[in-house]
């Protein structure tokens, strides 16, 4: 491990209630609302990078390519896929984050995973959210839904989370999950969809969504008002979808189907972050089985 992961856990103290949030690009971040959303979340100088993943032993370069950087007129630098965990800590936070934001690997998943295990062992991360955003069938002028699933019994329970349930093709996230649950530690995918007629378009209103609901889960201070940018969005796409017809057509019974199901979804931000601070606090009180009593192989 000590070849593909840099970690300087003795650097950081003691950490408090300290949680891993995770978001790569790739399989699980469509038009990049995931990794943008917990990038801007976590205010960069409010954090300090604690450890990386090297990028050698996971990627294709001919897929994922490196970048060549001039510096300072002459100087030139290649910079690497990089996965790196960091710190974040605020005052009146209540807790610490460690994030990793990278990039989903090519190669070597289950050493990846090792990587990410070793990490919450040795920082003592009590749960692990995965961020993800999606092309579903769901309308841009609605606000999108964040739904979650959780193998951990107690968690789910608590947070009006679904058992995973997905079956197929999946990501690193998929994998990872059932890892984290093997080892003992409790997890969360929260993800949110994005409207596949125009995935290929920025969607700051689904970055909104998730950044949210990762806040008040998290107990944090709510994230920049994104209201004028998603004000944009919604007009470029409203002139997309009105300009065909029959687009707009499909676009009002995606409405219609949003509009039936959105009282049966989740609970409020609000109620899932009280219940996150229940669970967090039973994990300092007793010892109970992180994993649940009864686990689900999938997890994405």
């Amino acid at each position: 491990m000590d070849q593909v992961l840099t970690l300087a856990a003795g650097d950081v103290g003691d950490l408090e209630s300290p949680v891993l949030v995770v978001a790569l690009e790739g399989w699980f971040d469509m038009a990049g609302a995931a990794t943008r959303a917990v990038d801007e979340l976590f205010a960069v100088e409010q954090r300090v990078i604690v450890g990386e993943i090297d990028p050698d032993p996971f990627y294709d370069f001919t897929v994922e390519r490196p970048h060549i950087e001039v510096v300072d007129g002459a100087l030139r630098q290649i910079r690497w896929a990089r996965n790196e965990f960091s710190l974040w800590r605020a005052a009146g936070a209540g807790r610490d984050v460690v994030l990793l934001l990278g990039v989903e690997p090519h190669l070597a998943w289950p050493t990846y995973c090792d990587a990410v295990l070793e990490v919450v062992e040795r920082l003592g991360c009590q749960v692990v959210v995965t961020v993800g955003s999606g092309a579903e069938a769901v309308p841009h002028s609605r606000t999108p839904m964040v739904t979650g699933s959780s193998s951990n019994v107690d968690l789910a329970r608590r947070l009006g989370l679904s058992s995973p349930s997905y079956q197929g093709v999946t990501g690193l996230v998929g994998v990872l999950h059932p890892r984290l649950e093997a080892a003992g530690v409790a997890s969360v995918s929260l993800r949110v969809g994005v409207p596949h007629y125009l995935a290929n378009t920025s969607h700051p209103i689904a970055v909104d969504a998730l950044q949210r609901h990762l806040a008040h889960v998290l107990g944090i201070a709510d994230p920049v008002d994104l209201g004028s940018e998603i004000a944009q969005a919604r007009a470029a796409h409203d002139d997309i979808v009105a300009n065909d017809p029959q687009l707009a057509m499909y676009v009002a019974m995606l409405e219609r189907e949003y509009d039936r199901r959105a009282e049966a979804m989740i609970p409020t931000a609000d109620d899932l972050g009280a219940e996150f601070e229940a669970f967090l606090a039973g994990l300092d009180d007793t010892d109970p089985d992180p994993a649940g009593d009864d686990p689900d192989p999938d997890a994405d």
